[in-house]
């Protein structure tokens, strides 16, 4: 019998249509059990799917009643954090005797703890001091560390403010934080909208208790993030005054903007026989982070009889692609059906050649790509021996 996983891979439209419930049942005995075949099963999945299906089974999750929906929900929002680029250590669905009975352990890069407590309403009172057991258990195990530690309780609604009060009136306030489901889903979103990977780790701080009387790092936070949002693609004006282009002539190269990402990427995911999990903007990765990806797209520009393509590549692209051991620059060109994939070893040694603009906040190279007859070739302007490279090869 097929997995849950290979169902998605074979019918996607029947996961939009289809409530959580359902789709459980799908998987092994239907029920969520620590180490089962259905929770196995169900993480799995979580791994593949995109974050708007991950939206939608929380929502299942805090509206309709059944009977895992909290064990359910404790799994989604566990994937939540390691898309937010934690790696987590998954918790127990109801506790045992002689184990800890935590939700998750969410580990950042810099190697601070985030003891998970999951609930899908604050309609009950929660045990701080249990909460505090937890993580002092784990840090006299040696697995968690005193300093480098904290306890994050996910509710499923906005209503808190009991629970608000009960946190700030007891002996653990400095050491717990309080968020909603919907909120870590927007910083979720926010996350896939950004362009450098460093920004989302910076606001992922916003976890960790701290005491914000000083307000200075709160700014530094909403200004880094809004200069990152700011790391659009060149300005067509940049990209014509390289070019040598009038003003006159730039006007008459506008069209409609483009959005086709999802398109080459799953044209990219088949091709590698790999899933994907979004990063940034543009940035993807394998599961096990072995594998990187970034994909950018440029609508047609006509030149003449001819047709090129615009991109900008930017030094955080490249920071975020040398750490993994695989990695690949994509460029779909006027749409999906022009999608290059180019393995990173080979184009790093090509940025040298390319143009570069230079401004107060910010660096990026120009990639241009002309499509002449039936070749795709790619601009090198600053390479005396060879002004440009055949990649038509690259074409998947």
């Amino acid at each position: 019998m097929s997995s849950i996983k290979e169902l998605w891979e074979k019918s996607k439209e029947t996961f939009e249509t289809k409530n959580l419930q359902q789709i459980l049942s799908f998987a092994g005995d239907g029920k969520l059990r620590d180490r089962n075949s259905t929770s196995t099963e169900f993480r799995e999945l979580l791994d593949h799917i995109p974050s708007k299906i991950l939206n939608k089974f929380a929502d299942d999750c805090l509206t309709e009643k059944f009977d895992d929906s909290g064990f359910a929900l404790q799994d989604v929002l566990n994937q939540i954090g390691s898309r937010l680029n934690f790696k987590i250590e998954n918790g127990l669905y109801r506790g045992r005797q002689n184990e800890i009975g935590y939700d998750g352990i969410w580990t950042s890069k810099e190697g601070h703890s985030i003891i998970v407590e999951v609930k899908t309403t604050d309609a009950y009172r929660i045990n701080l001091d249990t909460l505090a057991e937890y993580r002092n258990k784990l840090i006299k195990q040696n697995r968690i560390d005193e300093d480098k530690s904290s306890i994050l309780i996910i509710v499923g609604r906005r209503d808190t403010g009991d629970l608000e009060a009960q946190i700030r009136g007891s002996q653990h306030a400095w050491d717990i934080r309080l968020i909603s489901t919907d909120s870590l889903l927007k910083l979720l979103s926010l996350k896939e909208t950004l362009n450098d990977t460093k920004t989302i780790q910076q606001i992922n701080e916003l976890l960790k208790p701290k005491e914000y009387t000083r307000i200075d790092k709160l700014i530094d936070l909403i200004f880094i993030t809004s200069q990152d949002l700011q790391l659009e693609e060149p300005l067509e004006t940049e990209i014509e005054d390289k070019a040598g282009k009038t003003k006159e002539q730039t006007e008459e190269l506008k069209t409609i903007p483009v959005n086709f990402h999802d398109e080459c990427v799953a044209k990219i995911q088949s091709k590698l026989n790999r899933p994907l999990i979004k990063q940034t903007r543009i940035s993807f990765s394998d599961k096990e982070n072995t594998l990187g990806l970034t994909c950018a797209i440029s609508k047609l520009y006509k030149q003449g009889k001819y047709e090129k393509f615009w991109f900008a590549f930017h030094p955080h692209q490249q920071e975020f692609l040398k750490d993994f051991p695989e990695a690949y620059v994509a460029f779909g060109c006027g749409s999906a059906e022009n999608t290059f994939l180019i393995p990173f070893k080979e184009f790093q040694p090509w940025i040298q050649y390319l143009w570069t603009t230079e401004k107060e906040d910010r660096i990026y190279w120009h990639i241009v790509i002309h499509h002449r007859d039936t070749k795709f070739l790619l601009q090198q302007p600053k390479n005396e021996k060879a002004s440009v490279i055949d990649i038509t090869k690259y074409k998947i």
